[in-house]
């Protein structure tokens, strides 16, 4: 998403806690034949219940969780917790003869903006979807139509703002559907999961091929036809919302890639987040045929349709393709394919940056002086982000992508990737150590790398440590499991990014570092 526009990598940051992150706590109490559990919820989080037995939870608890369970009935409770900063890892409580038995977290990789910074960075994201298909052949060419035929009705405004109304009610609805089909925390550990990711890079290609035209995503024609003539055939208000569901099926070809790509976004932010993305995604798209037949007379004024829009979709498939790669990379660092290296990456998004400025120079002597403008307008910036993109091909940090590209490796240092082979090389050197612990999936360690440790006066400190990095998501033999539960047991702390400086034996000698873009705030901390 996860990031459809290049423009919109400036994110909000996300600052991961210091200490180990237990904002739930669990009590039991035994009455009779029965036991009274409750989780007392700290103020700012909400909990969310991954698996308890058999029972589903589809909703967010703010405040508190009771249950009463016979003692027959009790299994282990498997649950995280989100503020507006992060989300925990899963952990699991289980009840034993009125004992709190609770497990450490496996692992917290802090993945972009959460709660309310999430959920606003969804809408906009959401919205930006909703402006970009507005001008897709799909839908341009439904507004005059729709619009002229409310006027010719008699229903003409109240009935045009009911249908944008429509539109959001069925997209919103299309949000909270996902939502309960997954649920929030399903959704959180989807968005991480290396075998999913992969899934999610797949649909992405599928849709960015799409829009190329190699081929189109429709739904059975006999679906629109049948609910156009339901919505003729009926009166009031259903006849207005059977109208806009008529829309979403005619315009799917040109809005599910979009759709999809925002739905990925979404996964794992909140409960909330898939309606919430879909609202702004739904505003916007229903902006045009309100506003067109409030002022009817703009509709002579707006452009005709035409090849202008293929143009448009094929920009898109260029961004889709773009975006897709970020999937894959989560999956093939995970687990260690090494078939998507920094270089190779960068490369792919240079070819499609590059790709749209080429495509729209092609034939643009033969557009008018307008649509010259307009594509002058686009084509500067593609082929600069391109030109931009390209010293990163050999090592150069290229920060505008650090949320989405592999790791960088920074030249000048020595990387362990094993802590006893580091903690025993730093005593054998009799230097200090830097612990990084930080995940493949983790958007915040990107961009500290690319902001903090590239930085030449950090670079140069760094030579005065051992430094080992720790990723707390490798999946291959369990690395990452043992380097999560190093974080866990001997630093007490479940997120990253989280840095950590030793002395030559191991002992902690300063306060942990969290997230920053403030070299100098990193170079004050070390003590070398």
């Amino acid at each position: 998403m996860k990031r459809i526009l290049f423009i919109l990598l400036a994110c909000v940051p996300l600052f991961a806690a210091a200490q180990l992150v237990q904002p739930v706590k669990w009590t039991g109490e035994e009455i009779g034949d029965s036991v009274r559990l409750k989780a007392v919820i700290d103020p700012g989080f909400h909990m969310s219940i991954i698996e308890f037995g058999e029972r589903e939870f589809d909703e967010e608890f703010a405040d508190s969780f009771v249950i009463t369970l016979a003692k027959t009935d009790l299994t282990p409770i498997r649950f995280n917790a989100c503020d507006d900063k992060m989300c925990t890892a899963p952990e699991v409580w289980s009840y034993s003869e009125a004992v709190l038995q609770q497990s450490a977290p496996t692992e917290s990789v802090t993945n972009g903006p959460t709660g309310a910074a999430g959920l606003l960075w969804i809408f906009l994201l959401g919205l930006a979807g909703g402006l970009l298909a507005i001008f897709t052949p799909c839908v341009w060419p439904i507004i005059p139509m729709t619009v002229s035929f409310f006027l010719k009705k008699g229903g003409g405004l109240k009935d045009a703002i009911l249908y944008g109304l429509s539109i959001v009610i069925l997209y919103v609805g299309l949000g909270l559907l996902v939502t309960v089909i997954f649920g929030a925390s399903a959704l959180n550990e989807l968005s991480t999961n290396a075998v999913v990711n992969i899934v999610f890079f797949l649909i992405l290609v599928i849709f960015a091929l799409s829009f190329f035209g190699l081929f189109e995503i429709t739904l059975p024609d006999s679906w629109s036809t049948a609910l156009d003539s339901k919505a003729r055939s009926t009166g009031g208000f259903l006849s207005i919302l059977l109208m806009a569901f008529t829309l979403v099926i005619v315009s799917f070809s040109c809005t599910g890639p979009i759709i999809g790509t925002l739905l990925v976004e979404a996964a794992g932010k909140s409960l909330l987040a898939p309606a919430i993305g879909m609202l702004g995604f739904a505003i916007a798209l229903a902006m045009p045929f309100s506003l067109f037949a409030m002022f009817p007379q703009w509709l002579k004024q707006a452009p005709k349709s035409g090849d202008w829009m293929t143009s448009f979709k094929v920009v898109l498939a260029f961004l889709e393709l773009a975006l897709s790669l970020k999937f894959l990379s989560v999956a093939d660092l995970a687990y260690g394919w090494g078939i998507l290296p920094r270089w190779l990456f960068i490369a792919i998004w240079i070819a499609c940056f590059a790709g749209i400025g080429i495509y729209l120079l092609w034939n643009i002597k033969n557009v008018s002086t307008t649509r010259k403008i307009i594509r002058a307008l686009v084509i500067i910036p593609s082929l600069a982000f391109a030109g931009y993109l390209v010293p990163g091909l050999w090592g150069a940090p290229v920060k505008a992508i650090s949320a989405f590209a592999p790791p960088m490796e920074i030249e000048g240092r020595e990387v362990f990737n094993d802590y006893d082979e580091g903690l025993a090389y730093a005593r054998q050197s009799g230097k200090p150590i830097i612990i990084d612990f930080t995940g493949y999936g983790c958007v915040n360690c990107r961009k500290m790398e690319a902001f903090v440790l590239a930085n030449d006066s950090v670079k140069s400190r760094l030579q005065n440590y051992v430094f080992i990095e720790l990723f707390v998501d490798d999946k291959r033999d369990g690395v990452g499991d043992r380097n999560s539960q190093i974080q866990r047991e001997q630093f007490g702390a479940n997120a990253q990014p989280f840095y950590v400086q030793l002395d030559a034996y191991g002992h902690q000698i300063a306060e942990p570092m969290v997230f920053t873009t403030d070299p100098m705030e990193f170079i004050n901390w070390l003590k070398y």
